[in-house]
């Protein structure tokens, strides 16, 4: 079996009520999701985007058995998530909130090692377990140190390690690195990228498009509870029409001049820019070809959305 998430036409509706005057209110549908379908391999970082609204948290919760939908069905590692809830539950890892649900009073180590006795591991293994997992996510030289003292980013990590502690297939990491610092959402992004390498399944959300489009091997953008676009982040841009930034700087006249040229084809307009410099007589100084942004992929979806 290669497909370790699919979500087909998940649909999710909910039930507001507004304030109309002082004493009146109005009943309000929201259609949360309507018809979401994607596919996750075994080994890959999936990134699911979208501005916020869009639908990204009510998908996350219905592949962790925490919402149920309406319309549609989801399966994680061969489990459908209504009718065999608690195998599902059995098959993932889930961070929702990385610096929540800790007992501040415990030890990082002593956190996990309760964790795992929840999650039904005999006393030996789940000291065992944690021990292994603090190594893992490098908060062994913190594992005696109290919850309340931990960093955000080291809390982070720990949240991580509790997602592990029953070495589950499936990772779901709802915006892991929100909040921290450079450094601190750098080891978290090196950790996915490990944590994927053994194989498993990851299921990352974030509003950081640059760290995303790093991490991230696919990415589906939703947008008013559809999904609107999908694939490697590369073959999201080409299919958008994004330009790449061909920029060859020159000594011009005893001073550098920058021939600059947006085009869809950067090989072959580096070569003729080099080229004319040349047939020109100009000394090539430096040469730059600019990607475009996984961000402007996001926005040109979005805004193309909203018209």
């Amino acid at each position: 079996m290669s497909i370790a998430i699919e979500a087909h036409d998940l649909r999710k509706r909910f039930t507001s009520y507004e304030r109309v005057g002082f004493l009146r209110r109005r009943r309000v549908v929201i259609d949360a999701l309507r018809g979401v379908s994607f596919k996750i391999k075994w080994g890959e970082v999936y990134g699911l985007l979208g501005p916020n609204g869009a639908g990204k948290t009510t998908t996350v919760k219905i592949l962790a058995t925490l919402l149920i939908p309406d319309g549609g069905h989801a399966i994680v590692n061969g489990y459908d998530t209504v009718k065999e809830a608690q195998a599902v539950r059995r098959s993932i890892g889930l961070v929702l909130y990385p610096d929540k649900g800790f007992y501040s009073r415990l030890s990082g180590y002593e956190n996990l090692v309760y964790f795992g006795r929840l999650y039904g591991l005999d006393k030996s293994t789940a000291e065992t377990r944690a021990r292994d997992l603090m190594r893992v996510v490098g908060l062994e030289s913190a594992m005696n140190r109290p919850y309340e003292e931990y960093s955000l980013g080291m809390r982070a990590r720990l949240a991580i390690a509790r997602a592990l502690i029953h070495d589950p297939p499936v990772l779901i990491l709802d915006e892991p690195t929100i909040g921290l610092d450079p450094l601190s959402a750098r080891e978290v992004r090196e950790l996915v990228r490990r944590l994927s390498k053994e194989g498993r399944a990851i299921l990352f959300t974030s509003h950081n498009l640059w760290e995303v489009e790093e991490v991230c091997d696919r990415v589906g953008i939703i947008n008013n509870g559809s999904m609107i676009i999908e694939g490697p982040p590369r073959d999201i841009k080409d299919t958008l029409g994004l330009k790449y930034v061909v920029e060859v700087e020159v000594m011009m006249n005893g001073h550098v001049e920058t021939l600059r040229e947006e085009t869809p084809n950067p090989a072959h307009t580096l070569r003729r820019l080099i080229n004319d410099a040349e047939v020109r007589g100009f000394n090539v100084v430096r040469v730059r070809i600019n990607e475009p942004s996984l961000e402007e992929a996001f926005i040109r979806v979005v805004r193309n959305e909203g018209k």
